[in-house]
């Protein structure tokens, strides 16, 4: 008889807490489940008639939107399971970011997220999450995350598993959105257009302000024979960027005026109705007193279209100007472009 109360015990104790790996783009991810008193902190989905679902061809609900961590949101669950990703005799549960067309563009939320079951005959919350308290990434290309198998539906449907009872279901969502505060820095480096030097970058970024310095210094910067250089590509929000320099002038500027500008570098890969808004200055460096050169004290604000064009300044900075060894601007032959630019 004690043995039994062991066995039964230990069967309670699995089931409470248990993880395993699931198989994910090549990948294996754990998935956490346990058991807690306490109830989702942000929302609770009750289902009743749920038999119902099970018996008709609808595939998927939605639940209202709700709010968690100053974002809106939604559970899509799949009583049958996704069939669109293979799923079969699992009730899949999903968390969605709502209303994804009114954030602003390349937005991106990174949250920590828990999904649950109510188990009525334990009066507990069967709870669901990624191994070590995972991080997902939401976006534009990936507005949802969850659990494909999250309950097997043999043992949901089974009453004397707790899960249903009277036909009626509860299910609920925790979420909690990382908000990154920090800033940091990449350094890079290339040889010059006619291997006689070097150019390097800097780029800095504020997460918090989506703000970000690119830094381009140029060397051997008289004896440049190409119409227009490039920077390296940056990544910065959901895109690459880079600098564009005319070294003897574009256009109407052409031998009178340095040219400036910025560009989409992934524009190709980029939907033809998309644009991308971003606000930015161009800077030329005084490496002798600071006393930098901005064309205009107010940013430029653009919407970049994916053509290949960029934006900036054909009459940038005169050559005559550039060429004064008294303003600072070319110092060892190497000049020193900067864009300032925000999202």
């Amino acid at each position: 008889m004690e043995s039994k109360r062991i066995a039964s015990y230990k069967k309670q104790d699995m089931e409470a807490e248990t993880f395993h790996l699931i198989a994910n783009n090549n990948c294996a991810i754990g998935i956490l489940r346990s058991l807690r008193d306490v109830p989702p902190a942000h929302y609770t989905l009750k289902m009743e008639s749920f038999s119902l679902f099970l018996n008709t061809k609808i595939e998927n609900y939605e639940s209202s939107v709700f709010e968690a961590d100053g974002f809106k949101w939604k559970l899509s669950l799949y009583p049958k399971g996704n069939m669109k990703r293979g799923v079969n005799g699992h009730i899949s549960l999903y968390l969605a970011i709502a209303e994804a067309k009114t954030l602003p563009l390349g937005w991106e939320v990174n949250a920590n997220f828990k999904l649950f079951v109510y188990n009525h005959i334990q009066d507990k919350y069967l709870t669901i999450q990624d191994v070590e308290g995972g991080i997902r990434r939401f976006h534009r290309m990936k507005t949802e995350w969850g659990f494909d198998e999250l309950v097997p539906l043999d043992s949901f449907t089974d009453a004397s598993k707790g899960y249903l009872l009277d036909d009626c279901c509860v299910f609920g969502a925790e979420v909690f959105v990382i908000k990154y505060y920090g800033k940091g820095e990449s350094v890079s480096m290339m040889k010059d257009p006619l291997n006689k030097g070097y150019t390097w970058q800097i780029s800095k970024f504020s997460a918090m302000d989506k703000e970000f310095l690119l830094t381009w210094k140029i060397t051997n910067f008289s004896a440049i024979e190409n119409e227009s250089l490039l920077s390296e590509e940056v990544v910065f929000g959901e895109h690459k960027w880079q600098l564009g320099l005319f070294p003897k002038g574009s256009g109407t500027a052409k031998g009178k005026s340095l040219s400036v500008f910025l560009k989409l570098a992934d524009w190709e890969t980029i939907p033809s109705e998309q644009k991308v808004y971003a606000e930015y200055k161009f800077v030329i460096r005084d490496q002798v007193q600071s006393n930098h050169f901005y064309k205009d004290e107010e940013a430029i604000k653009n919407w970049f279209v994916p053509s290949g064009i960029g934006y900036g300044y054909r009459d940038f900075l005169s050559l005559s100007d550039l060429n004064d060894t008294s303003k600072g601007f070319l110092v060892n032959d190497a000049i020193i472009v900067e864009a300032e630019i925000k999202l």
